[in-house]
C-alpha cells in the first residue's frame, strides 16, 4: 500500500512529527488563527484525523493585535516521562526586529488537559525539545540577529532545560551557523548509534527549500555537514508536484523503519501559486551504511506515493460535507482569527439548529472579528450557506468570504443600501485595496438567502439564490490564486498561511446585530 502526499493537505506547515507506542502524532502551526496548534493522528501514517488543538483558551494563547502571519510559529510535540510537551513560538512582530516569545505547555493526552505556558526566551523561533537518555532535555532554537548588515539567521541555538523549574538554565550554545543554502532554522535533535543528529531547515520557506543534516559525537558539538546535502529538496526539480520541500521531522516506526515528514506546495499550474498554503507530505526514509539519512529511493525530490510502513490499516470516519450547527460545540474544522469567540459573540443554543453570529469588527481588524472559517484543502470546490439577516445600515453585514489575511479577501455578503434596501453584493480588498466587483443585487422580501462559492484552481465565482436550487451568479470571474503566500508577501515580512472559507458577521453602528446561519457546506470536486 502506498501513502499518497500530501497527507494534511491545505495550511499545515512546519510538521513536527511523534511516536507513543503505536500512535503517530503531527503538530502544524497555525499562526495567527486560532486555536493555536493542530495535532493530527494516525494509526498507520496513512489515514490522519484531527485530534487536538492544544491552545484552545484565551489563557493559554492571546493574539489580539499579532500581525498577519504572526502568532503561533513551528510546534515541536514530543514525549517524557507519561507527559506530551508542547514548545511554540508566538511572534508578536514579523519586520526586522521580531518579538517572537517561545513557550512549553505539558499534558497527561494528547487530548489534554495542556498546562498554562511557561516562557522559555525570546532569542528566536522555532524551538523544540530533545530529551536525552541520561535524562536532561535540551531547547533548540533559532537565533536571530535584527542588527543591519547582519545575517539574521544566526545560528541553531541550544540550552538545558529545568522540568522543576520550567524554564531554562545554564549557558548557551550556538551549536550550528548552517550551510551555504542559509535561512538556518527550524532545528530537530536525535540520538542514533552513540551520535547527535541535527536537522534543520534551509533556504527559506518557498521554492528553495530544504532539509539539511549534520551529526557529532558531542550534543554541543562540533557538526559535520552531510557531504550530500541537502537531504530533502525540489529547488532543483522545477516540475515535481510537490515544490516548496523543506522544514524536515523524523520518526521511527516500532520496527525502526524512518520517516520524515516536510512541508511542500502544489502551485496552480496557470499561476504558479500555491492557494493551498504549506502542506505536510511524507517521505520515507533509509540510513546508509556510513550513518547518513537518505530517501529510501535514494534522490532527494519528494515523492507523492510512497511505500507504507508494514501496518494493519486504520482509517477514520469522515466529517460530513454538511455543518447543520445541530451539536453543542462548533466542529473542531473551524478557526478563527487571532482569539476565541465568547459567548457575547456566537451561540449554537439561542436558536437550535442555527449559528447565530452577532456583528464584530471589520474583516481589516486584527483584535476583534466574529469570523468563523476552514483551510481549503482542495484546487476544486464549493462553499454555500444559508442565513437569516435583517441589517439596517451599510455598517452591517454578513455572509460567506474566503480570506487569506485581513488585507486579502473576497466577501459576498448581505448589508443594506439607501438606494435598493437590503442587498447582496461582492466586496474584495486587495493587497489593503478596497474594490466592488460589479453591482449589489436587492433582495428585499427574501426570507432565506443562499450564497455560494465555487472554486476552480484560480477561478473564484460567486452566485446567490432564495432556496439553494436556483443560483444567479454574482460579480465577475475572481483571480483566486490571489489567496495565497506568493501574492499576499510583504517585502522581509512574508506570508506563510493559506486560504480560508467562512462565515462573518460585522456590525459597526454598535448595536451587535445578529445573523442566523442555518448551515455551511464545504464540497470538494476532485
Amino acid at each position: 500500500m502506498d501513502i499518497r502526499n500530501p497527507i494534511l493537505r491545505g495550511f499545515n506547515p512546519d510538521p513536527s512529527i511523534l511516536r507513543v507506542g503505536d500512535d503517530y502524532y503531527i503538530a502544524v502551526s497555525t499562526f495567527e488563527w486560532f486555536p493555536g496548534v493542530l495535532v493530527h493522528h494516525s494509526r498507520d501514517l496513512v489515514h490522519w484525523r484531527l485530534a487536538a488543538r492544544p491552545l484552545d483558551g484565551a489563557k493559554l494563547l492571546d493574539m489580539r493585535g499579532n500581525p498577519t502571519s504572526g502568532g503561533v510559529w513551528a510546534p515541536c510535540l514530543s514525549w517524557r516521562e507519561g507527559l506530551f510537551h508542547l514548545v511554540y513560538s508566538d511572534a508578536k512582530s514579523t519586520g526586522r526586529f521580531k518579538d517572537v516569545h517561545n513557550y512549553v505547555t505539558t499534558a497527561p493526552s494528547i487530548g489534554g488537559p495542556w498546562s498554562e505556558p511557561a516562557y522559555l526566551n525570546s532569542t528566536g523561533f522555532d524551538p523544540s525539545f530533545f530529551h536525552d537518555a541520561d535524562g536532561r532535555t535540551w531547547m533548540l532554537n533559532m537565533k536571530w540577529d535584527f542588527r543591519p548588515k547582519r545575517n539574521c539567521f544566526a545560528g541553531i541555538l541550544l540550552q538545558e532545560y529545568d522540568h522543576g523549574a520550567r524554564s531554562l538554565k545554564g549557558p548557551e550554545h550556538v551549536i550550528f551557523r548552517g550551510t551555504e543554502l542559509g535561512v538556518t532554522e527550524g532545528p530537530h535533535l536525535y540520538r542514533k548509534n552513540g551520535l547527535y543528529y541535527l536537522m534543520v531547515a534551509e533556504g527559506g520557506t518557498s521554492l528553495g527549500h530544504a532539509v539539511t543534516v549534520a551529526r557529532s559525537a558531542s550534543i554541543a558539538g562540533p557538526y559535520q555537514v552531510d557531504p550530500r546535502n541537502p537531504v530533502l529538496t525540489s529547488a532543483d526539480a522545477p516540475t515535481a508536484e510537490l515544490q516548496k520541500a523543506g522544514h524536515g521531522s523524523l520518526v521511527e516506526t516500532r520496527d525502526g523503519v524512518p520517516y520524515m515528514v516536510h512541508l511542500c506546495g502544489r502551485p496552480i499550474a496557470r499561476r504558479g501559486r500555491c492557494m493551498l498554503g504549506r502542506e505536510t507530505a511524507i517521505q520515507r526514509m533509509a540510513w546508509t551504511e556510513d550513518g547518513w539519512l537518505r530517501l529510501a529511493d535514494g534522490g532527494r525530490t519528494p515523492r507523492v506515493l510512497v511505500e507504507a510502513p508494514d501496518l494493519p490499516q486504520h482509517p477514520w470516519p469522515q466529517a460530513p460535507a454538511r455543518d447543520d450547527f445541530d451539536a453543542r460545540a462548533l466542529a473542531p474544522e473551524f478557526q478563527f482569527p487571532r482569539a476565541p469567540l465568547t459567548d457575547a459573540d456566537f451561540s449554537l443554543a439561542e436558536r437550535p439548529g442555527f449559528l447565530r453570529l452577532r456583528g464584530g469588527e471589520s474583516p481589516a481588524s486584527r483584535h476583534h472579528q466574529v469570523l468563523v472559517a476552514r483551510r481549503l484543502q482542495a484546487f476544486r470546490l464549493t462553499v454555500s450557506t444559508c442565513l437569516e439577516f435583517r441589517p439596517t445600515a451599510y455598517q452591517q453585514m454578513a455572509g460567506l468570504i474566503l480570506l487569506y489575511d485581513t488585507e486579502n479577501f473576497f466577501y459576498l455578503r448581505v448589508s443594506r443600501d439607501e438606494g435598493i434596501g437590503r442587498c447582496v453584493g461582492v466586496f474584495a480588498w486587495d493587497r489593503g485595496a478596497a474594490d466592488q466587483p460589479g453591482a449589489d443585487v436587492t433582495v428585499e422580501g427574501w426570507e432565506r438567502i443562499h450564497l455560494r462559492a465555487e472554486v476552480d484552481d484560480d477561478r473564484l465565482r460567486f452566485s446567490f439564490g432564495p432556496d439553494g436550487r436556483a443560483w444567479t451568479p454574482i460579480g465577475p470571474v475572481l483571480d483566486a490564486s490571489k489567496l495565497s503566500d506568493e501574492y499576499c508577501a510583504k517585502p522581509f515580512e512574508g506570508a506563510f498561511t493559506g486560504a480560508f472559507a467562512g462565515i462573518a458577521c460585522q456590525d459597526s453602528t454598535g448595536r451587535r446585530i445578529a445573523a442566523d446561519f442555518d448551515w455551511f457546506e464545504y464540497v470538494e470536486r476532485e
